[in-house]
């Protein structure tokens, strides 16, 4: 991961610069044409996140979003203002120590870049790279989560895991497309390059919960009712505003938060919506399933 901070003053030097609004089409903001090479994953052999003197307890939290046509605005959102809010949330909050974030865009499987990620990064790289993303813009089959949960599970070097045991968050965002189940690892095969025989959705999840606690935020719909059972929330389109408060009340409970002092942290006018999505996870603390 690189060094440095995160602060207000970057964003907006960067919006500005971008000329960012989220009044803005996704082409305008997305405005690659193909994959950067730097974000294909077929390029790429580990991506780290190490602690320095700078980080000394780094927590890396990973940031997935749909990237098919349906979900154009939810890119803009995020582009625009919910990436910013979040970090800037999670300092004022103090939700994890030495946060990284890597952003990572997933697709239909029969796109042609249906998985990109980014550098674990702590300062304001994160929006730059995010901003990097190529946004294909179609495609509303079978989505491909499962290959970034590959990656994250076999291509990440984590300080947080291999030296404090303490396992990283991962969240990914989307509408209620299906998760491809059919042809997993011929999947990962032609988007990471990894030969995983014999993998099914359920196989891969494990392995990467062995590294991160794996949250899905669905926006509208009701697919994949069979996989993610209990870190699944469902929330509405007109909640998206309120995904930095979702997020970061997830990390607080997964960490042992008491729900009325996560909720108690929030604008009363966010709290009914927060509450909602948190109250459909079940937690899981020493082994056993708590639900909320």
């Amino acid at each position: 991961m690189g060094f440095g901070s995160y602060s207000a003053s970057d964003w907006s030097k960067l919006k500005s610069s971008r000329n960012l609004s989220n009044t803005q089409s996704v082409e305008e903001i997305f405005k690659r044409t193909a994959c950067n090479p730097k974000f294909d994953p077929q390029f790429i052999g580990t991506r780290e996140c190490f602690d320095s003197k700078e980080h000394p307890n780094t927590t890396p939290i990973v940031v997935g979003l749909d990237v098919t046509a349906s979900m154009g605005y939810l890119a803009v959102e995020v582009a625009t203002k919910a990436l910013n809010e979040f970090i800037m949330k999670l300092y004022s909050t103090g939700a994890v120590e030495d946060p990284a974030l890597m952003c990572a865009a997933y697709g239909d499987y029969e796109d042609i870049s249906p998985l990109q990620v980014t550098q674990f990064e702590s300062d304001i790289r994160i929006a730059e790279q995010l901003l990097e993303l190529y946004f294909e813009n179609h495609g509303n089959g079978e989505v491909v989560p499962t290959c970034l949960w590959e990656f994250l599970s076999r291509h990440t070097n984590i300080d947080a895991v291999n030296k404090r045991l303490k396992k990283g968050f991962l969240f990914t965002i989307g509408d209620g497309a299906n998760i491809r189940k059919d042809s997993v690892a011929e999947t990962i095969k032609r988007v990471v390059g990894d030969d995983v025989p014999g993998a099914t959705r359920e196989s891969i999840l494990d392995e990467v919960c062995q590294k991160f606690h794996v949250f899905h935020i669905m926006i509208g719909g009701e697919g994949n009712k069979d996989i993610l059972v209990g870190k699944k929330m469902l929330i509405s389109p007109s909640d998206i505003e309120n995904i930095p408060e979702i997020i970061i009340s997830a990390i607080q409970l997964q960490l042992g938060k008491p729900l009325n002092d996560v909720l108690a942290q929030w604008d009363p006018l966010s709290v009914s919506i927060v509450s909602s999505a948190v109250r459909q996870l079940s937690i899981a603390d020493n082994g056993q399933s708590i639900t909320l």
